[in-house]
């Protein structure tokens, strides 16, 4: 392989691309990992060029439409000459007249492994298969020439290959181009092609690719970080920062909602800003931003990340808020979002507040006081760049706060000078605002009047400390056009027929849409009337980054709803004891995210579009709400319902154990009549964050444990409804059922399936064989029918049921499943089976309250766990009733 092709194509005196020499390589005793690149490359056409490492060279391959996760689509690949290696770190423009001239962006790169014993064979016949490990593409793939062995007749003649997605845990049946369509920024410089190609100035680095010089959007950002490209700056180390390798991220300190500022010396006091909360991590000039939930946004700011990446330091994490600032000082959520939306983020601002570590030392553990004049002393007093310091006031909180409002900012926030940093939320950061600004629950909206378009106004409310969603008002001014048809084509998607707040006497309701409470608004409002609705409302902007569940409000106090330390001991004796302590999810380089030791690829990816939920959401859903979950799902064979690219996309069931399954998930073996089979099995936190890694979004349990395999502990009855019933019917069925099995001596519990039924489980000792139980539970099932034939049926075709209630008793068969307590299910709205007590049901609590969005925060409020008592029920069915039953 040589590149005389490569470079006979080229004149070196125009184009910036490198000439390139072949590395010389040895020939390897066995695979080893090398380089791999894609770049995208508009040239005649768009296409994505794929380079693979080897002998000294980049074997390159044109890819018209791009690699693709699903292993259905098998893209053409023609292969095309031989690339130098230092090609691999090009980005630039190559001019027009050129070979391929076009603008060229780096789209991904990393490294691969040959999954043959000899690659350059393996290649030379026709078929290579390896594994890719890069920021986006990762697994295992192959590539296939087409008519097998056969050579191209003459040099420089171009063969047609196939790239191809193999099976495995990080493929994505039926995602076509969605890998491409949803990941169009550089690896390298977070920039979109469009940027590329307009950006001039540019210099060709032959070790690390084409450098931006100074894109237009970070011109302003070049005045504060011009002066810090030389050398380190020397910073004070605060007394009692400790040596230590710099951590993947850091959980946030959050502030409290306070009424009142705090006065007194050992308090700083910071202008509140309006915008995301950021944690910029540097690392030797590479720089990640990352958001309150370890979402990297790098691609979002790539201005930021250049001016951060110029700071005099190799390592270091800063916290800070990105804002847009108006000339007055002020800062809108609003402009930010709408600077986002466009792409056009040069002119942000970030706020530079703490300073978490810096070059291989941890601040964390050190007074606030010291890491700020650390900050300062790094980043200088510049107050025009998109780097500032955030400055504060020292003492005298009142005062201060009384000065913001005077400017009409949004208000302050206090922080203990002499406290270290934690994680999380603390009564040592409070915040109070001057006008009030607080985010809403859009329950509703009516229609427009007059000239307007789109809406008139939103329907607001808010959750109460019951968990209760409750009407807050309404608010029909701050939206300019563009927001208004936007706006309304998002609540036209969400739209229901009832209102999902309680409603005051007498409301109203005359043009009045109702939606499902999925968006939060930010609003501005002067205070609240006797009846608690908002006075004086303005619309701020939509807040993507805060869940409706975390809306708790009391208009009363006037604060965010914080329980009382009595509640709170209350509440945490009800709880499940915790079984581990939970760590803040770890980014990593490629994107993905690790939580409890999983690796998730993809966190954002949507699946729940509607609802927001990824699969970062899905996992911290688990992590919340783990010591509920185990005890039901834990140490039980399972059946799994995969959906990788979403709840409405393709969905598969899977039994038995696949390859690419996460290693945190546990495996049973389990005789069947083929022959044993390896079933799933959950043990702890790590295993339902694997499933998850998996797409899994319906976890069905069977009936026995790991232990017992042939011993079931438990009888579930499925009360299915026809379409057209009531849900009254089913809650009085399920009722029913409890007094029946109560008559015979058997405790029951109740749970929402996550549709329109209810489940009746029958805790019991594990002493009698699937099939014994499986005919005591068609015998209750039969006893129903026989009383009632106009409610019930035990037969499950659908024209049987019309008009009744399938008691579904095969749950109890060998093998079968039920779905399992707190799992989510694949259905529009991200709806949750839950355990619920027999009074929760009597006073008529709905399916639609549990979703993956709302089960956390209700678990919170709840003073004792329904199901506590199902683990120490070892009922025994009576030797009357087996008798009756022929058991």
């Amino acid at each position: 392989m040589a590149l005389e092709e490569y470079q006979r194509k080229r004149d070196f005196g125009k184009t910036p691309e490198p000439s390139g020499v072949a590395a010389k390589h040895g020939k390897r005793a066995k695979p080893a990992p090398l380089s791999f690149v894609v770049q995208k490359h508009a040239a005649t056409r768009l296409h994505y060029d794929f380079r693979l490492e080897l002998n000294g060279v980049l074997l390159s391959w044109a890819v018209p439409k791009g690699p693709s996760l699903d292993p259905a689509e098998k893209r053409l690949a023609v292969h095309v000459e031989d690339h130098p290696i230092e090609y691999g770190g090009f980005e630039g423009i190559i001019p027009k007249g050129q070979y391929g001239g076009g603008t060229v962006l780096l789209w991904d790169r990393g490294t691969w492994t040959s999954l043959e014993p000899d690659a350059e064979t393996a290649y030379k016949n026709g078929a290579l298969k390896f594994r890719l490990d890069g920021t986006k593409l990762h697994g295992n793939w192959a590539l296939v020439r087409m008519g097998g062995k056969a050579a191209p007749k003459r040099p420089g003649d171009h063969e047609n290959w196939l790239l191809i997605k193999e099976r495995d845990d990080v493929a994505v049946p039926g995602s076509d181009t969605a890998l491409v369509d949803d990941n169009p920024l550089s690896v390298a410089s977070g920039r979109s092609m469009e940027v590329i190609a307009k950006n001039k100035d540019r210099v060709w680095d032959s070790g690390k690719g084409e450098v931006p010089a100074d894109p237009p959007a970070a011109k302003s950002a070049s005045k504060s970080a011009g002066k810090h490209q030389s050398s380190k700056t020397a910073v004070q180390r605060p007394a009692g920062a400790r040596k230590r390798v710099m951590p993947e991220t850091v959980e946030p300190q959050l502030a409290t909602l306070a009424e009142k500022a705090p006065d007194g010396a050992e308090w700083l006091h910071e202008i509140k800003y309006d915008g995301y909360r950021i944690l910029a991590r540097i690392e030797r000039g590479e720089v990640r931003l990352l958001t309150r939930k370890a979402l990297d946004w790098t691609g979002k700011f790539p201005a930021l990340a250049q001016v951060l990446a110029s700071l005099p330091l190799d390592t270091a994490i800063i916290d800070g808020e990105l804002v847009a600032l108006a000339p007055d000082g002020s800062t809108s959520f609003a402009a930010l979002q709408d600077a986002i939306s466009r792409g056009q983020t040069g002119d942000l601002v970030y706020f530079a507040f703490d300073l978490l570590y810096h070059n291989g030392y941890d601040f964390t553990g050190t007074a606030l006081s010291n890491r700020k004049a650390a900050l300062a002393e790094l980043i200088g007093g510049d107050a025009h760049g998109m780097l500032r310091y955030s400055d504060h006031q020292e003492g005298r909180g009142p005062d201060f706060l009384k000065f913001v409002c005077g400017y009409e900012l949004e208000g302050i926030v206090a922080k203990r000078a002499d406290r270290p940093y934690r994680g999380g939320r603390s009564s040592e950061w409070l915040k109070v605002k001057c006008l009030n600004h607080d985010e809403f629950v859009v329950v509703g909206f009516t229609d427009p009047a007059g000239t307007r378009h789109g809406f008139g106004a939103l329907i607001l409310g808010y959750y109460d400390k019951q968990g209760a969603l409750v009407y807050g008002g309404r608010v029909g001014t701050g939206f300019n056009d563009r927001v208004l048809v936007g706006l309304a084509s998002r609540l036209k998607e969400l739209e229901r027929r009832s209102s999902p707040a309680k409603l005051p006497a007498g409301l109203a309701k005359k043009g009045v849409h109702w939606v499902e409470p999925r968006l939060v608004a930010e609003v501005q409002y002067s205070n609240w009337t006797a009846d608690n609705i908002l006075r004086h409302a303005a619309f701020v902007g939509l807040r993507e980054d805060k869940p409706p569940e975390e809306v708790v409000y009391d208009p009363k106090s006037g604060v965010a709803v914080a329980e009382t330390e009595k509640t709170a001991r209350k509440r945490s004796a009800a709880r499940p004891a915790p079984t581990q302590a939970r760590e803040a999810a770890t980014p990593g380089r490629d994107g993905s995210v690790t939580l409890e030791g999983v690796r998730l690829s993809h966190p954002d990816r949507l699946l729940y579009a509607e609802e927001g939920i990824t699969k970062l959401t899905l996992a911290e859903y688990y992590r919340a709400i783990a010591d509920w979950a185990l005890p039901e799902l834990a140490d039980r064979p399972l059946s799994l319902v995969r959906c990788p690219e979403g709840y409405d996309k393709q969905c598969f069931y899977q039994k038995h154990l696949s390859s690419g399954v996460p290693n945190a998930l546990g495996r049973v073996e389990i005789p069947e009549r083929s022959g044993s089979e390896t079933y799933l099995v959950i043990n702890d936190l790590a295993g339902l964050i694997a499933v998850t890694q998996m797409g899994v979004l319906e976890i069905h349990p069977w009936g026995s444990s790991v232990g017992k395999i042939e011993y079931p502990d438990r009888v579930t009855f499925d009360f299915d409804p026809d379409e057209g019933l009531p849900w009254e019917r089913v809650t009085e069925a399920a009722i029913d059922m409890r007094e029946a099995l109560d008559g015979i001596g058997l405790r029951s519990f109740v749970k929402t399936t996550g549709g329109k039924g209810l489940h009746v489980v029958v805790p019991i000792a594990p002493k009698l064989e699937w099939d014994a139980i499986k005919e005591f539970s068609k015998w209750v099932a039969d006893k129903f029918v026989k009383a009632y034939p106009d409610r019930f049926t035990a037969n499950m075709a659908k024209r049987a049921r019309t008009g009744r209630i399938f008691i579904d008793y095969l749950r109890n068969g060998r093998g079968a499943t039920a779905v399992g307590a707190y799992s989510p299910r694949a259905r529009k709205g991200a709806p949750v089976a839950m355990p619920i007590s027999w009074e929760a049901l009597e006073r008529g609590v709905t399916p639609a309250a549990f979703t993956v969005l709302t089960v956390p925060d209700y678990l919170s409020t709840m003073n004792a766990n329904p199901w506590a008592d199902m683990a120490k029920q070892r009922q025994i069915i009576s030797g009357k009733v087996r008798r009756e039953v022929g058991i």
